[in-house]
């Protein structure tokens, strides 16, 4: 069956526009819960959100659905999406709900659920919730209406946790860090856990107003990092998005490392402890990491000759924690930053990933440009090609007699990846190679066969 309201992160939209209304959100609270209580007698939602002005519409919304289906509620105020997924497993509540549109600018917003077990729900559970939506509506009543109350410090407990995750022999005393938190749900969180660990703090996009959420700064927009880290003469900068599920490296030289290269060195600095990379199956060391059909070449290459594999998921960190799942692997992640830790936390968390990175800085006494020394991304160069009605790219044989050619040319250190746009009538042609001059013009061949 094809979801109707459910996206790949859950359901996401322009405010006031179906299906981001306050009144379809009741109704998919008051949809989850008669889910939820098909298993559970009383079950109880935690429900968190960033900082978007909208929050508090959909928040009463959320709240009143479910009160009405007999579930409680435990508010959590603003909190990164991470932090409701541990706290939903500490509290053994029933689920979690995220009210965020992540990076996307602040006239968006969305809804997305965790398990009572932290992490994001199946396809099936989804559907489950659609097909409730169809019916009409049961109102409890009075006696059995849900309760709302808000967990005391819930931003304490969380940034425990983030704290948990970094060594305790290891200290950020000493240590000058620009903190980014594009204005949005690590606002307050983010600078006190890295002030607690004993880091000197800058903050910046920590000044939200309901309506500056991920606005020229973040993890989207890393200039504005980059410059300050400049500016205050700091040794490391981290930039997180609206949600605080993904993020952005410099170093102090203002130079910007991405996920890919944030993977390896998560891969590196286990490996460099001995024992390999540990899984989830038995405890056994498993060679192995989840990447997307986009990380860099020159990443796979560098995980090779250490002797471990890179599997390729499809782009979205939901495919890339499903294919972690299966294989029984614990790290993974998306050259936009959105990494995983497994053995650390049950979903993305942008600031455990940081003070991982952290970690490995401090232990090793090198910085992030000599612990990547090996690590030479390859330019990638990406064509949109506009598709004529009706035309089928797929069977073009020009096209694929062309992209033999040009891998046969590239051999073992270059890529190509072809792949239609979800969104738009458009083919994406991208072509990596160590020569950034072979890569443009082997995706111009390509894209050539394209036009009609």
């Amino acid at each position: 069956m094809t979801r109707k309201y459910f996206g790949t992160d859950g359901i996401r939209g322009t405010v006031g526009q179906p299906p981001i209304t306050p009144d379809f959100v009741l109704r998919l609270a008051h949809a989850v819960g008669r889910v939820l209580k098909m298993t559970e007698t009383r079950p109880t939602v935690l429900i968190g959100k960033d900082t978007r002005i909208s929050g508090y519409m959909l928040e009463s919304a959320l709240e009143s659905g479910f009160n009405s289906a007999g579930v409680d509620v435990v508010l959590l105020g603003p909190l990164p999406t991470p932090g409701v997924a541990y706290l939903t497993r500490a509290q053994r509540a029933s689920l979690g709900v995220v009210i965020s549109a992540s990076h996307n600018p602040f006239a968006d917003n969305g809804i997305k659920f965790f398990s009572a077990q932290g992490t994001k729900l199946s396809d099936t559970w989804e559907l489950e919730v659609e097909a409730a939506l169809e019916q009409v509506p049961v109102w409890v009543d009075s006696i059995n209406l849900g309760k709302a109350r808000r967990l005391d410090d819930a931003a304490g407990r969380y940034i425990e946790f983030c704290k948990s995750t970094f060594a305790n022999d290891l200290t950020l005393k000493g240590v000058k860090i620009v903190i980014d938190g594009a204005h949005g749900a690590a606002y307050q969180v983010a600078p006190k856990v890295f002030h607690e660990l004993g880091a000197e703090v800058v903050s910046i996009g920590c000044a939200p107003d309901g309506l500056n959420i991920n606005y020229q700064v973040g993890a989207t927009h890393p200039q504005a990092l980059v410059d300050a880290v400049k500016a205050h003469g700091a040794d490391f900068g981290v930039a997180l998005d609206g949600d605080a599920d993904r993020l952005q490296l410099v170093d102090a030289a203002g130079r910007l490392f991405n996920g890919d290269e944030i993977l390896y060195l998560m891969v590196k600095e286990r490996l460099s402890r001995g024992g390999g990379i540990p899984a989830k199956r038995s405890g056994e060391a498993v060679p192995g990491v989840v990447g997307t059909l986009m990380t860099n070449m020159a990443v796979e290459l560098a995980l090779k000759d250490k002797g471990v594999e890179l599997v390729r998921a499809k782009v979205g960190d939901r495919y890339v924690l499903e294919e972690l799942e299966k294989r029984g692997w614990l790290l993974g992640g998306e050259g936009s930053g959105h990494l995983l830790a497994l053995d650390k936390h049950t979903t993305g968390d942008g600031i455990v990933s940081a003070l991982q990175v952290l970690q490995a800085c401090m232990r090793s006494g090198q910085t992030l440009a000599e612990l990547l020394a090996e690590v030479r991304l390859f330019p990638q160069v990406l064509l949109n090609v506009r598709l004529q009605p009706g035309q089928d790219w797929a069977t073009n044989a020009r096209m694929k007699q062309e992209t033999e050619l040009v891998q046969a040319e590239l051999g073992v250190t270059g890529r190509v990846l072809i792949r239609a746009s979800g969104t738009e009538p458009l083919v994406r042609v991208m072509v990596e190679a160590r020569d950034p001059q072979q890569a443009q013009a082997c995706a111009q061949r390509i894209a050539d066969t394209l036009t009609v």
